[in-house]
């Protein structure tokens, strides 16, 4: 195998690498020989066909065959001499014109990841701010439980429905007169104000009243998952059986006991626990923001141009789903252009921080072991249906790259605990007000290198390098320690659920990744 640089540039390089025939005609032979065994031809006992039979039956598969192994081995090989470390896949190409039996001549193009100095993590001044799980936060946190399970009891036949309301319908839905699949039901419950169904549909009902027969007229949104309904208008014809109110929900022990629990002791006991959890995650957000901050004030390289454009898309994907949600969609995506600038800037932090974060686990001998791996892939394999799970098991343990992603966000979190037990730490103890309003500060500003701001004024962190919704503010900052998302419901004229905007900052993992296959030519 031969090797040209015929590009160096910044963290770019290129390669024009040959492979010679004969290497090649010497894999076909090894793969004649691993197949021989098993070969079987008319006339000639198992295993004892002759090899030039087998090269003349299979030439053009073991040829692809023995092509593509080369190119992967000759990728690795060029990796190892150089000491190169891709941050992303190599694009390999295979020169036009490469005919069997004649030299192969790849292309091999890639940007390699910076050399960064051994990061310092001497000086490291946090801040951790505490929030005590007292009774009012756990009666707040149990109120708010009842208030997800309300109930509705049945309200004067004469009752017009209002906002908060329960109304049990019919429906019958048709796009331009014509029946649609799914669009018909009974007794459907909606609760007015809930934003379950298309925008328009629930505020219809306002003012109906049992035995109503009403038409409501709707469009679907652009982003609807049903294909033929995308932003389609459509009516539906309704008709109200029951108009119910909110029961008011006593928090004693006979709402304990209706969760399955012994008395109130016992279920603001598991309360508290759930508090801890929360407070103690908003705990840890605002202090990962502030080492964050002090790593990007302190370091500044560059970073592989293919990486930030890869996480740029991500959080660009991210922000034009949400403003697909937002009632005037076009406004949105406008006010998402303003700033598509300061999204970039935050693109880079990312890969910068995950850059400078791997270095210094790799440094300090950071590691995710064999068991907490095996963890993760099971617990990722449960999201497949079960006769799929062994099979993605199998895919993650043989797909270095595919490894890489679901090893990254653990080695991040081990590394900043590994960087929290380094620095040193001062406790305040504050309100969950002020824990919340610190971290929503975050939005403000984007810190690093050369931002001219002072990096630890006034307990104020820096702009997290998260995604924040366009044109309405979210309400980010209470599910800070929340990962779970609720699944979306399914009936009739629902609208499809955006996913929640990220609480935290992520600094962008660097993987190594495999070299890419060519696709083998004839």
């Amino acid at each position: 195998m031969n090797t040209v640089e015929t590009l160096n540039e910044g963290l770019k390089r290129e390669y024009r690498v040959t492979i010679t025939a004969k290497d090649i005609d010497a894999r076909v032979d090894d793969e004649v020989k691993a197949i021989a065994p098993t070969v079987r031809m008319p006339g000639f006992r198992p295993g004892k066909v002759p090899a030039n039979l087998i090269r003349k039956m299979h030439a053009d598969a073991l040829s692809a065959d023995a092509l593509n192994k080369a190119i992967d081995q000759g990728v690795q090989k060029l990796m190892a001499d150089h000491k190169l470390r891709p941050a992303l896949q190599p694009a390999v190409a295979l020169a036009d014109g490469y005919e069997r039996g004649k030299d192969a001549e790849l292309t091999v193009s890639l940007e390699v990841l910076p050399d960064i100095e051994a990061p310092s993590i001497d000086g490291l001044k946090l801040e951790r701010l505490t929030v005590p799980a007292d009774d009012k936060a756990v009666m707040a946190k149990i109120e708010e439980f009842a208030a997800q399970m309300k109930r509705f009891e049945d309200a004067p036949k004469t009752k017009k429905a209002a906002q908060g309301d329960q109304v049990i319908i019919d429906f019958a839905g048709s796009v331009d007169g014509v029946a649609f699949d799914g669009g018909t039901g009974e007794d459907m419950a909606v609760e007015i104000g809930s934003g379950q169904l298309i925008p328009g549909f629930e505020d219809q009902l306002v003012g109906t009243k049992v035995g109503d027969e009403k038409t409501i007229k709707v469009t679907f949104p652009e982003e609807y998952p049903v294909e033929t309904l995308k932003g389609q208008p459509a009516e539906f014809a309704i008709t109200v059986k029951e108009v119910k109110v909110p029961a008011a929900s006593k928090i004693d022990d006979e709402f304990a006991k209706s969760l399955g629990l012994e008395n109130l002791d016992k279920l603001k006991e598991l309360m508290k626990d759930q508090v801890e959890q929360e407070l103690n995650g908003l705990t840890r957000t605002y202090m990962k923001r502030k080492l964050l901050d002090q790593l990007a004030a302190a370091h500044d390289f560059d970073v592989p141009p293919t990486m930030v454009e890869a996480e740029f898309g991500q959080i660009w994907q991210q922000l034009e789903h949400e403003a697909s949600h937002e009632a005037d969609v076009e406004a949105a995506k406008a006010e998402l252009e303003k700033d598509r600038d300061e999204y970039h800037a935050i693109a880079v932090r990312r890969v910068r921080l995950g850059l400078l974060l791997s270095e210094i686990g790799q440094a300090h001998g950071v590691q995710v072991s064999n068991q907490e791996m095996q963890r993760l892939i099971m617990q990722a394999a449960q999201q497949y249906r079960p006769e799929d799970r062994q099979r993605f098991m199998e895919y993650v343990q043989q797909d270095a790259l595919a490894a890489a992603q679901l090893r990254a966000p653990l080695y991040e979190d081990k590394v900043v605990d590994f960087l929290f037990e380094k620095a040193e730490i001062t406790d305040r103890e504050v309100t969950r007000e002020e824990i919340e309003a610190a971290i929503e500060a975050d939005d403000d500003h984007v810190h690093g290198p050369g931002c001219g701001h002072d990096h630890d004024h006034d307990h104020k962190p820096a702009k997290k390098a998260a995604a924040k919704k366009p044109a309405a503010k979210k309400d980010a900052v209470k599910e800070e320690a929340k990962a779970e998302e609720a699944p979306a419901k399914k009936p009739a004229a629902k609208k499809a659920a955006a996913p929640k905007a990220e609480a935290e900052e992520k600094p962008a993992a660097a993987k190594k990744a495999p070299a890419k296959k060519a696709a083998a030519k004839k």
